[in-house]
């Protein structure tokens, strides 16, 4: 099944020109190729001697990567998470990226494929991997991990209020059989909802971020990203829940800001080394035209120069 055509990248040219602002020519990385949108548009505004490096941990992401390396020598693609951007772009003994984006999250191809096991609105088995040839499904997880644990990572990643009780239910029903016997023993559990989204929503998205190891990825590849990137290098990132961008804008607050001992003299190695640039959300037509982009999104910083 071709899903390549199947998504909708989400602020497709606000992210590409990101990264294309202080330079035009070099390496870049796309540190979450998914479908390819914003890799083919880089491509098509990189020159002949610029080269994309692309990421990702979906093997059907990296199979449409594989055949677009066939089409344009300038393009990699990489089948690993972006937690390992250091030690990958070593081995390649490149120059420093002069950007980096990162689109985080699933791909509308992930969701609306059942058999993946994201969906709670399609059957299908309790996998939710994004690399499914690799790791603990959520079927697996959900049968090992105790139930205070599920609890704390229902609340902590998902943000669900009614995590100890949904827990507590969903422990009582396994073995479950798929992701509607999963969403369904959720709606049963959960006493109080936001009628405009399914009471699964929360809890899905925190199994997911736990299997995946989301946020922890996220938490390596920010200094990695920041510390591989050439001087005057862009980092752009798009996210689309609060636990990612309050990580993307802590770190990027963090490291624009110097770093002052008691008396109020910057630290040594404690020099800003980056400048926030932007915060840009998609506009109302987007939105209309890709409802998945409303909660983005896009914070962009430049790497400054080393003090000397």
């Amino acid at each position: 099944m071709d899903l390549s055509n199947n998504h909708t990248t989400v602020l497709l040219n606000a992210c590409v020109d990101a990264v294309l602002a202080t330079q035009q020519s070099g390496l870049y990385v796309d540190a979450t190729f998914g479908r390819g949108g914003h890799s083919r548009l880089l491509l098509s505004k990189m020159d002949a001697n610029s080269r994309l490096i692309a990421f990702d941990k979906d093997p059907e992401a990296c199979a449409i990567g594989q055949e677009l390396a066939v089409s344009d020598s300038r393009f990699t693609i990489i089948h690993d998470s972006f937690a390992n951007i250091s030690q990958q772009l070593t081995a390649l003994n490149l120059a420093a990226p002069i950007g980096i984006m990162a689109d985080l999250g699933v791909s509308s191809p992930q969701l609306d494929n059942a058999e993946r096991g994201f969906s709670f609105m399609h059957d299908g088995p309790l996998d939710m991997r994004m690399d499914n040839q690799n790791g603990q499904s959520a079927a697996d997880w959900l049968a090992q991990v105790d139930q205070e644990t599920l609890a704390n990572v229902l609340y902590n990643y998902g943000e669900e209020r009614y995590s100890r009780r949904i827990a507590a239910a969903i422990k009582q029903a396994l073995p479950l059989n798929g992701t509607l016997a999963l969403a369904n023993v959720i709606k049963q559990a959960h006493p109080n909802w936001d009628k405009r989204k399914h009471p699964a929503t929360r809890s899905f998205q925190a199994i997911r971020i736990a299997i995946n190891k989301e946020l922890a990825d996220l938490e390596a590849f920010l200094p990695q990203a920041r510390d591989c990137l050439a001087a005057d290098g862009r980092l752009a990132v798009i996210s689309f829940h609060s636990l990612e961008d309050r990580m993307v804008k802590q770190f990027i607050q963090t490291h624009s800001t110097n770093q002052l001992d008691p008396w109020g003299n910057v630290l040594a190695n404690g020099h800003k080394t980056l400048q926030k640039i932007a915060r840009i959300a998609p506009d109302a037509s987007e939105i209309a035209h890709n409802t998945r982009a409303r909660s983005a999104w896009l914070r962009v910083a430049q790497k400054l120069p080393p003090k000397h």
